[in-house]
């Protein structure tokens, strides 16, 4: 059934006049390994998507079942990949920060107006913006954003554990698991880890790992 409370930030601004709202998230803050993903979603003026919600409170089947009525109901969907090497040169936080901004530069339509999970960017887009706190779960474009972005990210990740597949990316998707850890103190580290992140930090400080 659909929360019709999702909806309340666009309906608001609908009524103000705004037309194209953009819902912006990212995927992959937390892990150890892989890149972080950014998609930004404009939504068609009264679609509604049932089942859309905060990516992680879905099931991997759930999320790639609603990525289809999502573009469905889309004016518009762009999608930015922040490399781990990038990631390490300027911190998760720019890198979620630039993702979000080039996901939304992507657009076929430019937006009027920016809903945001957690981040501010107007300045650098010189586009009105509300950044929500848990927007993913307050708001269906965020919602949107979220499911598509964390897709984007596994797959890659499941593509990655074709090339390491002594990792278990597939599995964990570069977070920090038991096994995960265990495997990196066993094999070093790959192309796609982040060597800002501890433990690999520490390790390779202490030339505990091989790179």
């Amino acid at each position: 059934m659909t929360d019709f409370n999702l909806y309340e930030y666009e309906e608001s601004l609908y009524q103000q006049g705004v037309t194209y709202i953009a819902g912006t998230d990212e995927a992959g803050r937390g892990p150890l390994a892989g890149p972080v993903v950014a998609c930004a979603v404009i939504l068609k003026k009264g679609e509604r998507i049932i089942g859309v919600d905060d990516s992680k409170k879905l099931t991997d089947k759930k999320r790639r079942a609603l990525i289809p009525e999502i573009k469905k109901k889309s004016l518009a969907i762009g999608i930015a990949v922040v490399s781990p090497q990038e990631i390490d040169l300027i911190n998760i936080y720019r890198a979620s920060k630039e993702a979000m901004i080039s996901a939304i530069k992507s657009l076929e339509i430019k937006p009027d107006y920016i809903l945001a999970d957690a981040m501010m960017l107007e300045e650098e887009l010189m586009i009105p913006t509300l950044s929500i706190i848990k927007g993913d779960q307050k708001s269906a474009s965020i919602a949107a954003a979220s499911i598509i972005a964390k897709v984007t990210r596994d797959d890659y990740m499941i593509m990655m554990d074709e090339y390491y597949p002594q990792y278990g990316f597939k599995k964990h998707m570069g977070y920090p698991t038991k096994s995960h850890i265990e495997a990196i103190h066993k094999h070093g580290i790959t192309p796609i880890h982040r060597k800002s992140y501890e433990p690999i930090k520490s390790l390779l400080l202490n030339n505990k790992l091989t790179k």
